[in-house]
């Protein structure tokens, strides 16, 4: 089950680390977020070092769709409604300015980079997309309406924006990694103030910078009660149509589209990491009823942070650690928020203003709706009896029969049949059964 991406990549390996070692900023985590921020240190000439606890990318980032757009669903007109034109206005430009600097990158680096329209589209309530057109209006987005999409079912409407962008990102990562100072199988057990722990030695830094997916440090942050995973599935089919642009359903439960040279990428069956959901299957399904002479050859799945209002949580790590700072919460957009991260964050561990660091802060409030369901789930996961307890925080573990694994519906942590460790926040495997 590698990904599209995964086999097509000449990966660059690099050295675990062999002794203790000081630094003026440490990163913790090296998926695309912490290859961003250790690409912008290095061109910046400040001293740094990531640690990585397998191998870059290994984690979340060779999973993506590898969308670049500032599009993410209809998330404009909720902004506006929940924090006002100005922070959303602030969101937009953060996700334009990441996008245009992927441009700049991507000039010369084959990775297949393509500018793009994004769509996304509603089954059956056009008064959503009209809602979501007229926020963007107020933000001054030159979006755009259709109703005439290339996808093989009508639709009430779509939100068009136009010459957003999609690439190859492991071929991306490989441009741009290969003179960065990172130790790969180098794993943080724990920071000890600006310390970091590893099986290797210690790295002593003057700032640190976590971008491991989930932070998994618990003490700080609250972010086990700020964050879930949802998991979300892709299919490549060959001999399917070329739809010509980049596809969302608004609804969670929809599909999403785009092509990569002659193969079309299915994303959907998604559901709440150690939950059910339709999975591959409800993927397959769509695709002997709408595309019956296409031919699947790659299959993956992925998972996603997910925050308590729609916003990632970038800055400081907590009030109480003033020299760490986090990436965390992206919300199924990972590869725009790693490059809009990446420039807040360099800059914030420069001592440099960012005009849209204070949109994502961290420090926000907790007071929504979603803070309860996460409480609840965690509640009721610990009080569930099973043999299978997460090492994270001694959440229920459940068998997830279509990928054979072990998840956890409280954090998203996840393990093979054999215990062995796949997807954080939990740093490690788990136990033999007695």
């Amino acid at each position: 089950m590698a990904s599209l991406w995964e086999q097509t990549w000449e990966k660059p390996n690099f050295p675990a680390l062999d002794n203790d070692r000081d630094t003026g900023v440490l990163i913790i985590g090296g998926g695309m977020a912490g290859i961003l921020c250790a690409y912008f240190l290095h061109h910046a000439g400040v001293p740094y070092l990531l640690a990585e606890g397998e191998t870059i990318c290994s984690g979340i980032t060779k999973n993506t769709t590898a969308k670049i757009s500032s599009q993410h669903g209809l998330i404009y007109h909720q902004l506006v409604s929940r924090f006002g034109p100005a922070r959303a206005k602030q969101y937009l430009a953060a996700n334009e300015a990441a996008l245009q600097k992927y441009r700049e990158l991507c000039r010369h680096i084959p990775c297949g980079f393509e500018e793009k329209a994004a769509y996304v589209y509603s089954l059956d309530d056009r008064g959503k997309i009209g809602r979501e057109l007229n926020a963007l209006v107020k933000l001054g987005f030159p979006a755009e309406f259709a109703d005439d999409l290339p996808l093989p079912f009508p639709v009430a409407g779509a939100v068009c924006f136009p010459r957003q962008a999609q690439f190859h990102p492991l071929q991306f990562i490989s441009h741009i990694a290969g003179d960065l100072h990172i130790h790969e199988h180098t794993r943080v057990r724990e920071l000890v103030g600006n310390t970091a722990v590893t099986d290797h030695g210690r790295i002593r830094a003057g700032k640190v910078i976590v971008t491991t997916h989930f932070p998994f440090i618990n003490k700080h942050g609250g972010y086990f009660l700020k964050l879930y995973q949802q998991r979300s599935y892709v299919i490549a089919l060959k001999n399917a149509p070329d739809v010509k642009g980049m596809y969302l359903d608004e609804a969670k439960t929809g599909l999403s589209f785009r092509n990569y040279k002659d193969l079309l990428l299915i994303g959907g069956g998604g559901h709440r990491t150690g939950k059910q959901g339709g999975g591959w299957r409800e993927l397959e399904e769509f695709a002997r009823r709408q595309y019956p002479a296409a031919r699947e050859v790659a299959r993956w799945a992925t998972q996603d942070c997910m925050s308590l209002d729609g916003m990632p949580y970038i800055g400081r790590y907590s009030p109480t650690t003033p020299d760490w700072y986090v990436a965390t919460g992206f919300n199924k957009w990972g590869m725009t928020t790693s490059m809009a991260a990446a420039m807040i964050l360099t800059d914030l561990v420069q001592g440099k203003e960012n005009p849209y660091a204070a949109a994502f802060s961290p420090a926000r409030s907790l007071l929504h709706p979603q803070l309860a369901v996460n409480g609840w789930e965690a509640v009721v996961s610990m009080l569930t009896p099973t043999a299978r307890r997460c090492p994270h925080l001694g959440c229920a573990l459940r068998w997830n029969p279509q990928e054979h694994t072990w998840d956890c519906s409280c954090h998203g942590s996840r393990f093979t049949r054999e215990g062995k460790l796949i997807d954080n926040p939990a740093t490690k495997g788990l136990k033999k059964p007695d």
